[in-house]
């Protein structure tokens, strides 16, 4: 029943659909201009963000079957850091949106295919996707004073990797798997691909209709 619960949930979180994701900002637009509202906007920023929060669900799981899985997902979170830093400091990345939802699609794609591919394979995606992911993430902290800068990078940073470690702990110690072929991994990577892909299409609509 536990197991049962788990899936579904996750399944939720991956089909819920970006375009209410309150455009990405959890104070509603507005910068953070204290400690307090850095702490909380960069805990849900992460959550919020269907695309982001089905990259690093699907971070946790490719890293679920490597022996450094608690280290491997560092990667994507510090240069989700180095993007965050490259949008408040107004140094500009190509076709962000587009790059973002086709690293959900990558990703959940290889964790579909359930073939053991090397620890360099996937920490090569997690630091390029995390440029891109930290940049769009940036967009929340533009114009804010230090202290809530520095307060929204230690507390969006540290929600994801909770985040990845949570995926982590359930894939092996909930669905005891110990491969990538494992069935329920798969499963999920199968929904991540899905929320890339749609993803992915509307924006591509976007740059045709307008």
């Amino acid at each position: 029943m536990f197991k049962t619960f788990i899936r579904l949930a996750f399944g939720g979180i991956m089909m819920f659909p970006s375009g209410v994701a309150i455009a990405h900002h959890p104070m509603g637009g507005n910068t953070p201009s204290t400690i307090w509202e850095g702490l909380l906007s960069g805990v849900g920023h992460p959550i919020i963000g269907f695309d982001h929060l089905a990259f690093i669900v699907a971070v946790g799981l490719a890293a679920s079957f490597f022996s450094r899985r608690y280290l491997l997902p560092l990667a994507f979170i510090f240069t989700t850091v180095i993007g965050c830093l490259l949008q408040f400091n107004g140094v500009a990345l190509p076709s962000v949106e587009l790059i973002i939802a086709g690293s959900v699609v990558v990703l959940g794609s290889l964790i579909v295919l359930g073939k053991p591919f090397s620890e360099t394979t996937y920490g090569g995606i997690f630091t390029v996707a995390g440029l891109f992911h930290g940049w769009a993430y940036g967009q929340a902290i533009i114009g804010a004073e230090s202290t809530p800068l520095l307060a929204y990078l230690l507390s969006f940073g540290l929600t994801q990797y909770v985040l990845a470690v949570s995926t982590i702990w359930l894939v092996r110690n909930v669905y005891k798997a110990t491969k990538p072929s494992a069935l329920h991994p798969r499963i999920i990577g199968a929904l991540a691909t899905g929320i890339g892909i749609a993803i992915f299409l509307e924006n591509i609509e976007s740059l045709i209709l307008f």
